[in-house]
């Protein structure tokens, strides 16, 4: 948390997508801190402390939200990460979250009543 609120670090190499969603996280009263690749995600989770993450599935390689998982499953994370994906169905049905580091797939574009609707489940606001 800072100043009272929850941060939402959300991690895509698409500015349009980032800001979509920093708007749409901030109207839900939460902080967000963007980051536009697995690397700079990486050190804005160790600097931010973020109380949840949403990553891109495919930013600058094929499947570095997936390696992004693991990486920050190596540095101590605890908190809820979400996967961002155009083929999040496909994944959600296919994929074992836990082997992943993952606590769930959003489907490309975000629904903002699912978002919603999650973040109150995870973060409790």
């Amino acid at each position: 948390m800072k100043d009272g609120k929850h941060v939402i670090l959300c991690v895509d190499d698409d500015s349009d997508m980032l800001d979509a969603i920093q708007i749409l996280v901030e109207s839900l009263g939460h902080t967000v801190v963007c980051a536009s690749s697995a690397e700079e995600g990486l050190k804005k989770f160790k600097s931010e402390s973020p109380d949840l993450i949403i990553a891109d599935l495919m930013m600058e390689e094929v499947d570095s939200g997936t390696g992004l998982a693991r990486d920050l499953k190596l540095a101590g994370c605890k908190v809820p990460v979400y996967l961002l994906s155009s083929v999040g169905d496909a994944l959600r049905n296919n994929a074992d979250y836990a082997e992943l580091s993952l606590t769930g797939v959003f489907q490309k574009p975000i629904q903002p009543e699912v978002l919603a609707r999650t973040l109150k489940k995870e973060l409790g606001a």
